[in-house]
């Protein structure tokens, strides 16, 4: 959550810092009552409070969540269904919610999508790991989740398996 905010202030000085300056304009209570705790309101930096206006409303806690639903059909493991899982704090209705959390949370690195699809023109072993398929939507990292899984070759084969156990481990 910190991470978050520090990134999104960042972004609005870097964003505010190409913005022509304007001339300063009284702000609402409500906008300046938060800063106080940073010291002055009128004095943060390079930052004018003029620009302040222009930065998005912080995050709220339910927004700041990791939900993710999870859909899985023709598995053949018993764990075809509909889960929803959520992260920071774990719940739902996920079969393993920690270790499907610990899994995210582990292949988390910055500038790594866990859910991203396998690059086009990568070479593939012509495997066929089953009918599985799965759809996890939701949010992850601040992020929209929209991805789809099968297991027609090694690469969507390994992409699977590097979720575990968000999704069903089918390895014999």
């Amino acid at each position: 959550m910190l991470r978050r905010l520090v990134l999104t202030f960042a972004a609005s000085a870097a964003a505010l810092s190409a913005v022509p300056s304007a001339p300063a304009t009284a702000l609402p209570a409500t906008a300046v009552g938060p800063l106080t705790a940073l010291g002055s309101p009128t004095n943060l930096g390079s930052v004018s409070t003029s620009g302040l206006a222009l930065m998005p409303p912080p995050a709220r806690d339910e927004d700041s969540r990791d939900r993710l639903t999870v859909t899985v059909h023709d598995s053949g493991s018993g764990a075809d269904g509909t889960y929803e899982l959520r992260c920071h704090p774990d719940g739902g209705s996920h079969p393993d919610v920690s270790g499907a959390c610990g899994a995210l949370d582990r292949g988390a690195r910055w500038g790594k999508d866990p859910f991203a699809p396998v690059s086009p023109g990568t070479m593939c072993t012509m495997q066929y790991g089953g009918p599985a398929t799965a759809h996890v939507t939701g949010t992850w990292a601040g992020r929209p989740v929209d991805a789809r899984f099968d297991r027609v070759d090694g690469c969507q084969i390994s992409r699977w398996n590097g979720l575990a156990p968000l999704l069903p481990d089918l390895r014999s």
